[in-house]
């Protein structure tokens, strides 16, 4: 079963765009536009770039540029958590094994 597409308009520094997206996608679609927009206005307004797809080009790079910050500072906070949850395990498992001991009668006795 294939998805309906839509299609929505975006606007990027003023150009229009007609994008097709999922059915149901459209906000979704629309917020990323909005995004892009205004870091696309905000490396416009530096005053360093000048040109449509240089200034789109930038953006993206930017944005990916984050993107890869955002997944390795996840990866991290995640191999974090799982460090302390493997310690919580060991150290109930050491425990048990104390407990299991203490109340296990002495074969040798």
């Amino acid at each position: 079963m294939s998805q309906r597409a839509r299609t929505v308009t975006v606007k990027l520094l003023d150009k229009e765009y007609t994008i097709s997206c999922p059915d149901g996608a459209e906000a979704e679609l629309l917020a990323s536009a909005d995004y892009l927009d205004a870091r696309m206005r905000e490396i416009k307004s530096s005053g360093k770039i000048v040109g449509l797809e240089r200034i789109a080009v930038m953006a993206a790079l930017n944005m990916s540029h984050e993107l890869i910050k955002s997944r390795e500072q996840n990866r991290q906070t995640l191999e974090m958590q799982l460090r302390r949850l493997g310690s919580k395990i060991d150290r109930s498992l050491d425990r048990l094994d104390d407990e299991t001991a203490e109340s296990t009668p002495d074969d040798n006795a």
